[in-house]
């Protein structure tokens, strides 16, 4: 198996190299594919020119990679995958129809199939119609290759090859034997639960021929990143890292993380070339620079989606307008170092927030801990969802199931299964010495304080209900002001951003409110603990655990 690491990306990036590694590559069929490539047209920009005047270097080493790796003689492709991440504006549509054109004149299979998969037939369409003005610029390709509007596909008139358009359906996608597949706009399937399993089905069939091979390009996602399209970005950054070997060639044009996690460094244009590899051709930084601007005056929210489609940037929080200020700060107020067991060793008082439970809703669990001697307030939590939700939510599930795997959220047949793991998390706390009070909205509680009894955790002292609404207004408000202080502190858990993400806040006059109803269908429920938490914890409860100058050997009687 090749080696397909690129360890060096982040040098290669700063100093504008090719994020191709040198291969052992087949230098014949390498050349070939590349003029192939340089001979074509584009189709939709003044005076149609080749794609040798027009193209960036940095797709050709793709071109000269993906096709230079089949041996002739074996017929056996040594690079079966291809992940490209590209920001907006680089032509990776247009480059992309090319590759499938390259790769029907390279083809050697009589009747072979070459498909262009989209997101939605809009996108699938124009890759097509690139596709086929290259063919229809070029005397010596119209002769060869029929295109066929109607059925939207391209037929070669010799072999009977053809590369045909088709969307990203199960049902579509099922059945075919292609040869060579490229998936378009990756991203925009991640949420969808059967985006796994069709990748699976592409990945079977390309398996029949010894020469097949699956390219994806896409751009970064304009949320969190989720379901196969994470899978996908984390295997592609594995391979490259050197962690793992595979067969895909990973070509991600992202900022290394010193730059990716400053804002200050990324919002510089003058890093913006690293991951710009079309900027003097189909990108130009003068307007870029101009767009920027018109976009950073509307806010975080705009600010956020123009850095993922333009320079790849991964967001944490998918920030809205309305959304709770507290999002703001949340990435800034990061420990990864907090865990259940951290807390427990750490802090001197816990109290437990809890909120949801139904069917339809996440059973969220927030413990908050006081931490000794800075007294910073310390959050970590775990949640539960009964497996209908996965049906009720379809739109979610590839989400739930990315948490699931975190072991952020348990997903269970009973409901109550959950009830027994959440007060069984508490009970650990109370026997520990540290358990202050349990929170949680008092309607509808009744077989979590029943689960919560039978452990010994009972008694006003203990299970407090925690009124929602408007008078949680302070508890908002407080929460908003320890994170951006960084006075509170969260275990960074993806489930917790999530639900931060989703968060929406109503004024009621002076007062505010993160409802349900308000976020509409994103899930708040591990928010609402942690604010049940806070409430709670904004009553100052005594210290329970050993004083701080016991614990370094300061105590004086």
């Amino acid at each position: 198996m090749w080696d397909l690491s690129c360890r060096d990306w982040a040098d290669r990036l700063r100093a504008g190299r090719s994020l191709v590694p040198d291969l052992p590559l087949f230098r014949e069929e390498a050349g070939i594919a590349v003029e192939f490539f340089d001979r074509l047209r584009l189709p939709d920009v003044p005076g149609t020119p080749l794609l040798r005047d027009a193209a960036g270097p940095w797709f050709r080493d793709i071109i000269a990679s993906l096709f230079g790796s089949r041996d002739p003689d074996s017929n056996v492709r040594h690079i079966r995958e291809v992940l490209t991440l590209v920001g907006k504006g680089n032509s990776k549509t247009t480059y992309s129809a090319a590759l499938m054109m390259v790769a029907l004149l390279m083809n050697t299979r009589p009747r072979a199939e070459y498909l262009l998969v989209g997101p939605t037939q809009a996108i699938s369409d124009l890759a097509y119609s690139q596709a086929a003005g290259m063919v229809e610029l070029d005397r010596e390709l119209t002769k060869r290759f029929q295109v066929r509007e109607h059925l939207k596909e391209i037929v070669d008139r010799a072999s009977r090859a053809k590369l045909k358009v088709k969307t990203f359906d199960l049902d579509i996608l099922t059945g075919p034997r292609p040869v060579g597949v490229l998936v378009d706009e990756l991203h925009l399937l991640g949420r969808h639960a059967a985006t796994g399993k069709v990748l699976r089905q592409i990945r079977g069939g390309l398996e029949k021929s010894t020469e097949g091979f699956l390219a994806m390009i896409t751009t970064q996602s304009d949320e969190p990143p989720v379901g196969a399209f994470r899978e996908e970005l984390n295997m592609a950054r594995a391979i490259r890292d050197g962690r793992f070997q595979g067969r895909m060639l990973p070509v991600l044009y992202e900022f290394p993380d010193d730059i990716a996690r400053s804002p200050d460094a990324w919002q510089d244009p003058a890093t913006w070339p690293m991951v710009m590899p079309n900027l003097g051709r189909s990108l130009h930084l003068d307007s870029l620079m101009r767009d920027w601007e018109a976009e950073r005056a509307k806010g975080e929210h705009a600010i956020r989606i123009w850095a993922s489609q333009h320079l790849n940037i991964e967001i944490g929080l998918g920030l809205k307008t309305d959304r709770w200020r507290g999002a703001d700060h949340w990435e800034g107020a990061t420990d990864d170092s907090i865990t259940l067991e951290s807390l427990l060793a750490r802090c001197e008082v816990i109290v437990a927030g809890i909120d949801g439970g139904g069917l339809d809703d996440l059973l969220a669990l927030v413990l908050l801990g006081r931490e000794i001697g800075t007294r910073h307030w310390l959050a970590w939590g775990r949640a539960w969802a009964h497996e209908t939700v996965l049906d009720r939510r379809r739109s979610e599930a590839a989400l739930l199931r990315d948490f699931e795997a975190a072991d952020e959220l348990a997903i269970v047949a009973d409901i109550e299964a959950g009830f027994a793991e959440l007060a069984d998390i508490v009970a650990q706390v109370n026997d520990a010495g540290l358990l202050a009070r349990v929170g949680l909205d008092p309607m509808g509680v009744g077989a979590i304080v029943d689960a919560l009894a039978e452990r010994g955790v009972a008694g006003e002292d203990k299970v407090v209900g925690i009124s929602q609404g408007w008078t949680l207004s302070g508890a908002i408000k407080t929460a908003e002001i320890k994170l951006a202080s960084k006075t509170l502190l969260h275990a960074g858990q993806r489930i917790a951003a999530w639900a931060v993400g989703n968060a929406k806040v109503e004024p009621k006059g002076n007062a505010l409110t993160i409802t349900k109803q308000v976020a509409g269908a994103g899930k708040i429920d591990p928010l609402m603990a942690l604010l049940d938490a806070v409430a709670l914890m904004s009553r100052n409860p005594e210290s329970l655990g050993p004083s701080v100058y016991a614990e370094r050997d300061m105590m004086v009687i």
